[in-house]
Formats: structure tokens, sequence, C-alpha cells
């Protein structure tokens, strides 16, 4: 903390330097502009340990503030590069209102940050759903019309906790979904500080069963099976390199499930989350990272449900995460197998989403 503590704390100097001395504000205002910078540092070095080194519970309106001034932060720092190439081709031109044009467009970035991110903030919190029908080669007849939610990257712990939860549970079973579907990163921080804050899953209801494997967010703090041990406490069935078999009427296909792609204690496996299967079985992989979908083509998966993305969260981050994942969101391909990528319910850090909207999948399957 120590360290992040001070890359932020030069950063609002900067910051401080740049926005309020550079563009000559009187002494007054150059007062409260530092006092506020000090207290909004404050407010983010807090945020850094929250669910990981401390319960966040007791002062989450003030770890709040932090995360979603870090998203603040973020947008200053795209603008004050954008200024910067700006205020150069001024000064090879020779343009004589380089110290208008400075006063002006720095404004103007403090008021577009904010707008943007205040704006992020409502998106991140109006829950919404999103259905798509999928028509897969292979699926059983008697599992036509299956409606499944799938629900990754709640997110709960530091900005957000129970509450949070409790919302998503309610809009998840409103959908009355057949099957849930949980692919991983529904916390942030560690099963002492930020276990409660997922308690209410235990409250999701679904006719043939729910099902949970591990993101890289379960691994931060503790081991991956920490925290399946703790969902298993909360009525979900984990899937740990292993498959569980789904059977209505006179059909069976198999739930099947990895550790996260990036882990290695333990490592992803599909290839033993295959392993016993009857042949032939229809089978949806869950799987954390899309960046897994490669793996499952080549071992024959029928369909991989996929979180992580978060659709890039905050443009224009869903440009390099498209890039790094090969997704965004929604269906593609990776060979002949189709992959269905939510852009999850939650967020990780900010509490904020900017043209990526959050959101719970109802994707119903259907017979090709």
């Amino acid at each position: 903390m120590l360290s992040v503590g001070a890359v932020l704390g030069l950063f609002h100097w900067l910051l401080y330097r740049r926005l309020a001395v550079a563009t000559g504000l009187n002494l007054a205002c150059r007062r409260i502009a530092g006092g506020i910078l000090v207290a909004l540092w404050a407010c983010a070095v807090t945020a850094v340990g929250a669910g990981n080194v401390y319960s966040p519970r007791p002062i989450r309106p003030v770890v709040w503030i932090g995360e979603v001034w870090t998203a603040v932060l973020f947008y200053l720092a795209l603008g004050l590069i954008v200024i910067g190439l700006m205020l150069a081709v001024a000064r090879l031109t020779k343009y004589s209102g380089r110290r208008v044009l400075l006063q002006v467009s720095s404004a103007g970035l403090v008021v577009a940050a904010l707008g943007t991110v205040a704006y992020g903030v409502m998106e991140a919190d109006r829950l919404r759903v999103v259905e798509t029908d999928l028509t897969l080669a292979g699926l059983p007849q008697s599992f036509d019309g299956l409606r499944v939610a799938v629900v990754a990257d709640i997110h709960v712990g530091a900005a957000r906790g129970a509450e949070f939860s409790q919302r998503v549970v309610d809009l998840v079973n409103e959908q009355q979904p057949d099957v849930i579907v949980l692919p991983g990163d529904l916390l942030d921080g560690s099963v002492e500080f930020v276990g409660p804050d997922i308690d209410p899953i235990a409250g999701l209801r679904a006719k043939y069963g729910k099902f949970v494997v591990a993101g890289n967010h379960e691994g931060y703090v503790n081991r991956p099976d920490n925290w399946l041990d703790y969902y298993e406490s909360l009525g979900m069935t984990t899937l740990r390199n292993s498959h569980q078999p789904l059977t209505i009427g006179d059909a069976t296909i198999d739930i099947a499930g990895v550790y996260d792609f990036a882990a290695d204690d333990p490592s992803p496996d599909v290839q033993a989350a295959l392993g016993g299967q009857d042949a032939g079985r229809f089978t949806i992989l869950l799987a954390h990272q899309p960046l897994q979908g490669a793996d499952a083509s080549e071992r024959g998966v029928d369909l991989q449900l996929s979180g992580h993305t978060h659709g890039g969260q905050m443009w224009p981050l869903m440009y390099p995460v498209k890039w790094i994942n090969g997704t965004v969101s929604g269906v593609s391909h990776v060979g002949e197998m189709p992959m269905y990528t939510t852009r999850g319910i939650g967020a990780w850090g900010p509490p904020v989403r900017v043209g990526a909207p959050p959101e719970i999948s109802i994707v119903t399957l259907r017979t090709k």
C-alpha cells in the first residue's frame, strides 16, 4: 500500500501543478484545489486495501469515493495527454494564445472527466437483462428452450456489498431461469473480510441447478478452492476441472468447468474436466476467461460460457480488451465452437461503466 500511495501522491501533485498552478489560479483557489486533492488521495489510498487487508464495510462510503475518483483520474490522464499534444502543436506553430488555450482546455477537461464518470456511475447502477438465443448443433431435443442465466463478475467486497448482491439475486430470480451459471469473479477480497458480501447468492433459484467456477479474483488473496468451498456452503455446485451431468427427459448433457486461465494453484485443465464423459455427449464449459476457448474448441466442447472482459467497462478500454481476449462480449466462435461472453453485472475497481453496460445474460439454447 505504501508504494501505491506514493505513486498516487505523485500523480495528485502533478495534477495540482498542472490544473491549479499552470493555469494561473489565485492563491485561495489553489489552496482549495490542493485540499480537495489531498482528501481524494486519502480516499483512493484507503480503497487500495479494502477487502484484502481489512473489512471495507465500516468505511464503504470512503472506499466508494476512492474507487470512483480513480475513474476520474483515468479520464483526467487521457485528457492531459490530448491537451499536451495540442499545446505542443500550438508551440510549434507559435500560436500566441497558448495560455488561454491551456486554461480553457483544462477547465473543459475537468468538467468532461467528472461528467463522464457521473454518467458511468449511473450506468453501472442500472442493472439489466440481455436475452440471446443460441442455436446449437448436437443439442438434444429435450434441452430445446433451456434458459441459462449467465451471472459473472459481480465483484462485490470493496465499493459494493451485500445490498448489491441481493439486487443481482432478485433480478436473476425474476427471470425464472432453468439453470444458473456463475463464471467467476464474484468478489474482490478475502473470504475473511468480504465473504458476507456475496452471501445473498444462496437465494438464487433455478430448476436444474446452480454452477460456479473460480475466476482470477478468487485467487488474488485466498486460493481459489477457499472461495469455491465458501460457494458450496451457499448451495452452489462448484466445478473444479470437473463436470456434472444434467438430465432432462431421456437425454443428458454435461456442465463442465475449469479453474481460471491464468491460475497455477491449481491450473485449469480442460482434459481433466471432460474426463470420464460418455462419448459424444453435448458439453457446456464454464471458463472465466474467453482465452480458454482455444483449448476447449480443440477438445470438442460444444459451447463455452465466459465473463472476465466486462465489455471493456470504461471507454476506450474495450479496444485493447478485445485485442487481448479475441472478443469483448456476445457470441463469437473459436474454430467450430460457439462461445458466449457476458459483460458481467458488476465492475472491478470503480463502480463505473462507460460504453459497456452491466448485464445478466439469459441465453436460451435452441436445437439445430
